[in-house]
């Protein structure tokens, strides 16, 4: 997945997805549930009851793509009660992936206010 980082709008499915579904299954979550357009080049992500398993479903032009990451110990989020449909940015689907939570959002250095 090779995507300019500043353009890319990704969408988290807020609820636990059959594993077993493929692309045209998550096509139509993607349809009635997320209420986007999946040939828009988005990145769609879906994520299994476990929280083991996450697929990712995009247009890339000339046909739809679906890639899977599958953990062999721990789980991608704590618990459901947390997670909601969202959009969130590149950045938040790499740390998602690589199983940092963010539980705070602080900047790490903040503009002078002027007077």
């Amino acid at each position: 997945m090779f995507f300019p980082e500043g353009r890319v709008r990704v969408f988290l499915y807020g609820q636990p997805t059959d594993g077993r579904k493929s692309f045209n299954g998550l096509y139509a979550l993607t349809q009635a549930e997320l209420h986007q357009d999946p040939l828009s080049g988005h990145l769609f992500c879906f994520i299994n009851r476990q929280a083991t398993l996450i697929r990712v479903l995009y247009w890339d032009r000339s046909g739809f793509c679906l890639w899977s990451k599958r953990l062999e110990a721990g789980r991608f989020l704590p618990n459901w009660d947390q997670v909601a449909t969202r959009e969130m940015d590149w950045t938040g689907l790499k740390l998602l992936l690589e199983g940092v939570e963010v539980k705070h959002y602080r900047k790490r250095f903040l503009r002078p206010e002027n007077a």
